[in-house]
């Protein structure tokens, strides 16, 4: 095995000692490069394992990887954020040290070691262009690297400016590059790569150049920075002076935007939690940027070129933290741009059946869940909502105990003076199995339930939605929910009416010692109509129920934990926390009509005062009892409704993660194979930050 020559990486780190064998130079120069970096076991690990998942090359019974190999092993899966496969080759040339169109394991390690720098950008892009390992770059080098790795049609490059003769001197002179000045003439390459351009294509000399041509500079420097909305809206800057064409100032202002963008993003965020509504103007960027920083850092130009984009067009309108995400976030993508599989790729309409039943057991499920978590608060709600005010006339007479806590037996006296005085009976009465009468009926019905309410949903935002924004105004969340809600009602109400019955009759049989019935004898005596007795005021609860809970949902995922925002998904606690929030105000400014619905479908005994509709019920809970009966046993409806969206939304997602689809020719092993690969997405990110400098000089760079 041939040694590392590692002087370049770590001066410190001697590979060539004479008398030393190459097997200990190398474990040596090895043994240099880990203590150097601290690199913990655990990595070592993990590149070890990438390492030999990929390297399919065996020379002499050593693993190697050749070119194709060792871009799969650090090239990031999926998304590239624009970088093509390729172009990751261009790392294979310097982690070749041996310069054998092959990869050691013990060259993997060093490469590896390398990304871990602070500056690995600049010293890749220094390695690559000293192509004769001198530790110096020259005129030649610089040339002949940049010439070799642009596309045909990129705009010429004048090598024998002023600005590269500042650096390098003149052709065939003696001045080289070190490493730090390397990096000095690279961070200014851009920009003169830029004036260069605009000076190419402004033929007349006036100044200005057409809006395709401005494009064309754009994606040759910086197209990788940019989303694919920003991209096809680049000839827009037109709009922002008469004329329809664009200066320099312009193009330097964009170019000027691009190499800040991460103190534009910084200062975005930084103002926009500042303001009530989250949102900000012009006026308030420039603000926050002269108060937060010494110098000011963006014109009013570069002001108005970013809200231009992220505004779309309309730059003078007041923009949230997720309008700026098309120009943040290179990856950002309009959520209607779907890819369009092939015919042949389509699905069955079996697997799309079973899919859909899938779905729909999940959901079931988790609803399942969520329901039985909360039950004993529900019962409580509905038993103290439903009766407490009433007067109860016992028909039978009962024994007395002489226990302070034994229920009284007096015609029309109230059954519970609060919710907690109701825990307390039900326990004492009926034990702890009491928490749970009724539970059967509600856990059948939870999931078409369910399924419902969110397809419905889904399917109206997914209409509604701005293909290219993703966004959804408020009225069609309103629509969408609302109708959700009240689709929901076919299986809602006659799961609650044998619900509440169930659990209502559980106190009148240990007052009355009457047998509790069954819930199919419930149906039998109801019937088909009797089942949706209340259910105009079900509707009443339901509609607007939806219609603020799931806008609310939507809203605390996006604009308070910022869902999406780089990719970012929810964690446990966060999923958990915006679907229990934004059940307490649907619970609670909807517990009026919770009431009234429990009061139509509990079945009046003796002494109860009885109601024949939604408008007789109204009338005569306010008469009799005054406005407040109204949001009896609202805190219990929050505590119940709260928690039960939370777990149930937890539920489904993990559900989700834990029981993969069974039809989609995945087993678990190579499930559990990717799952491990995530470890290594670290060192992926890396890989492809250290391609920033280099595609900084071209977006070609590599592509050749």
């Amino acid at each position: 095995m041939s040694p590392l020559c590692l002087p370049r990486i770590f001066s410190t780190v001697h590979c060539d000692a004479e008398g030393a064998p190459p097997a200990s130079r190398t474990v040596s120069a090895l043994q240099s490069v880990k203590s150097a970096v601290a690199v913990p076991e655990s990595e070592l690990r993990r590149w070890r394992r990438t390492f030999d998942a990929n390297a399919q090359t065996v020379i002499d019974g050593n693993k190697y990887l050749n070119k194709e190999q060792f871009v799969n092993a650090i090239a990031p899966k999926g998304d590239l954020s624009k970088i093509g496969r390729n172009q990751f080759g261009t790392l294979f040339r310097v982690a070749d040290v041996n310069k054998r169109e092959l990869v050691s394991w013990d060259d993997f390690v060093v490469f590896e070691t390398i990304l871990k720098r602070p500056d690995a950008d600049y010293w890749i892009a220094f390695q690559y262009f000293d192509v004769d390992e001198s530790g110096t770059i020259s005129y030649d080098e610089f040339k002949n690297v940049l010439n070799a790795n642009v596309g045909p049609d990129a705009i010429p490059f004048d090598f024998d400016c002023d600005w590269v003769k500042l650096y390098l001197g003149k052709k065939n002179g003696a001045h080289v590059l070190g490493y730090n000045e390397f990096t000095q003439l690279m961070k200014g390459l851009q920009g003169e790569r830029l004036r260069q351009a605009f000076k190419y294509l402004d033929k007349d000399q006036d100044g200005y150049i057409r809006a395709e041509q401005f494009k064309k500079i754009i994606l040759d420097i910086a197209g990788h920075k940019l989303s694919d909305a920003v991209i096809e809206r680049l000839p827009t800057l037109t709009t922002l002076s008469p004329g329809g064409r664009i200066s320099y100032s312009e193009v330097n202002a964009f170019h000027n935007v691009i190499k800040e963008m991460d103190m534009v993003e910084r200062i975005i965020r930084e103002a926009t939690a500042k303001t009530k509504d989250g949102r900000i103007d012009q006026s308030d960027f420039l603000n926050h940027c002269m108060s937060s920083t010494r110098y000011s850092l963006f014109t009013p130009m570069e002001a108005s070129i970013i809200f231009h984009f992220a505004g779309r067009g309309n730059g003078s309108q007041r923009l949230s933290l997720l309008d700026f995400a098309q120009l943040l976030d290179p990856r950002w993508k309009a959520p209607g741009d779907a890819e369009v599989k092939p015919t042949a790729q389509v699905e069955s309409l079996f697997h799309q059946i079973a899919h859909s039943a899938y779905n729909f057991g999940l959901g079931g499920v988790a609803g399942g869940f969520g329901a039985t978590i909360v039950y004993p608060i529900d019962l409580v709600k509905v038993r103290f909502g439903g009766i407490h005010g009433t007067a109860l006339t016992v028909t039978r007479p009962i024994a007395c105990s002489t226990d302070e806590n034994q229920r009284s037996t007096v015609v029309g006296q109230l059954l519970y003076k609060n919710s907690l005085d109701c825990v307390r009976k039900v326990f004492r009465n009926e034990g702890f199995l009491g928490f749970y009468r009724g539970l059967g009926p509600q856990l059948i019905g939870v999931a078409p339930e369910k399924a419902i309410k969110l397809t419905v949903n889904d399917f109206i935002r997914s209409r509604a939605m701005d293909p290219e924004t993703g966004r959804i105004t408020l009225p069609w969340e309103l629509v969408a929910g609302g109708t959700a809600g009240g689709c929901q009602v076919i299986f809602t109400n006659p799961l609650e009416i044998v619900k509440i019955r169930l659990q209502i009759q559980g106190e009148a049989a240990k007052l009355e010692g009457a047998v509790p019935k069954g819930a199919v004898h419930i149906i039998r005596q109801l019937g088909l109509l009797g089942l949706y007795r209340g259910a105009s005021a079900c509707l009443l609860r339901d509609i607007p129920f939806s219609a603020i809970y799931f806008p609310a949902y939507s809203h605390l995922k996006k604009d308070v934990f910022q869902e999406g925002y780089n990719g970012k998904q929810l964690s446990f606690l966060e999923t958990l926390t915006s679907a229990a929030v934004a059940g307490m105000p649907a619970a609670y400014l909807t517990t009026p009509a919770d009431v009234v619905k429990t009061r139509l479908q509990v079945e009046a005994r003796t002494g109860q005062t009885n109601y024949k509709g939604l408008t007789d019920a109204f009338v005569k809970i306010y008469r009799e009892e005054g406005f407040k009966a109204f949001f009896k046993g609202g805190p219990a409806r929050i505590l119940r409704s709260s928690p039960q969206f939370g777990f149930t939304l937890v539920a489904y997602e993990y559900l989700h993660k834990f029981v993969p689809y069974p039809f989609n020719g995945t087993s678990r092993e190579v499930e559990t194979t990717t799952l491990a690969s995530q470890r290594e997405d670290m060192a992926q990110v890396r890989a492809r930050n250290a391609l920033r400098i280099l595609l900084d000089v071209h977006g070609d760079f590599g592509r050749r």
